[in-house]
């Protein structure tokens, strides 16, 4: 369970910082207001960048935190530039790593009990890592990386699935 999870965690979030680390480049040759970007949407009922980015975060953490049964850290959604959104990226990483293969060794079987919207909903873990976390975490790093591509910023496959070691 552990290595289904949480390198898969580190390594999106830390392509999701490269990917960032270009839109903000590209704000910068372009003299481009970040702003434009951090709040760019794929469509109007969408979050917008920033939003995607958190939500990015807090499936890793929430995710790494419920497998491993401790307490998920709490961040406020507070960011409003690409430094602070590469700040809440670093800190879910940091914590996505302190976690010990053995915290989350017998997961695969333990009840993982959650809220979604106005429901509580119960999940067998290994269910929750591969249905639940990383189709919530491909989703909303897919999102970003989309939002960002769409408006001009030259990203690639490769900056998407990151390094192949």
């Amino acid at each position: 369970m552990y290595d289904h999870s949480i390198p898969v965690f580190v390594k999106m979030l830390t392509n999701l910082s490269a990917i960032l680390d270009k839109a903000a480049k590209h704000c910068e040759a372009k003299k481009i207001d970040p702003n434009a970007l951090l709040g760019a949407r794929l469509f109007p009922d969408m979050f917008p960048l920033t939003r995607q980015v958190q939500i990015a975060a807090d499936q890793a953490k929430g995710g790494a935190a419920r497998l491993a049964g401790v307490e998920i850290p709490k961040y406020e959604d507070t960011e409003k530039t690409f430094d602070e959104l590469k700040a809440r990226i670093a800190k879910t990483i940091d914590f996505v790593k302190s976690l010990k293969p053995e915290q989350i060794a017998n997961s695969a079987a333990r009840d993982i009990t959650m809220p979604i919207g106005p429901n509580t909903v119960t999940f067998k873990g290994e269910w929750y890592a591969k249905h639940f976390v990383l189709a919530n975490l491909y989703f909303h790093v897919t999102t970003a990386y989309n939002i960002l591509r769409h408006n001009g910023v030259e990203l690639g496959k490769r900056d998407f699935i990151g390094s192949m070691s």
